[in-house]
């Protein structure tokens, strides 16, 4: 059996090896966060309308799209949520062992805009100092915050 399988493997080759492995393999959505810093060492966080209330405060985070680098996602999402313009730094964090989704991190780099925010999913953004983090940040996120810092 194994013989026909790799005989079968081989003769497949190509795109079609791969729509066999993504038939077999789990799926997963991937949930990537932004650790945006300003030039002040101030961290952006976003109070989110979706979240449960009293830990509504988080940083900027969001599902990636199919095709999309979590670079791309993390620049994207600020935009989209803060209408500020960032620049990708180095991976932070990355766990997987959840049922259904991946979670990763970057560190990033404000570079430029003014905070516009997208009231549908927040209602509000703000800089904060990293040793004045205001309740209902979400645990997670502050451990994410104090880790980066040396």
């Amino acid at each position: 059996m194994k013989k026909v399988a790799v005989k079968l493997w081989r003769i497949i080759r190509g795109p079609m090896q791969w729509r066999v492995l993504w038939v077999w393999h789990a799926k997963f959505m991937v949930g990537v966060t932004g650790i945006v810093r300003d030039d002040e060492g101030r961290v952006l966080l976003l109070k989110h309308r979706l979240w449960p209330e009293g830990r509504q405060w988080g940083l900027p985070s969001g599902y990636a799209n199919k095709g999309e680098s979590f670079e791309e996602t993390v620049v994207r999402e600020v935009r989209e949520e803060t209408g500020l313009t960032v620049k990708v730094g180095e991976l932070a964090y990355l766990k997987s062992g959840f049922k259904l989704r991946l979670e990763v991190a970057y560190e990033a780099q404000l570079v430029g805009g003014r905070i516009e925010v997208e009231l549908f999913e927040i209602l509000e953004a703000r800089w904060f100092s990293p040793d004045d983090l205001p309740e209902g940040l979400q645990e997670s996120h502050r451990e994410l915050i104090h880790r980066q810092r040396s």
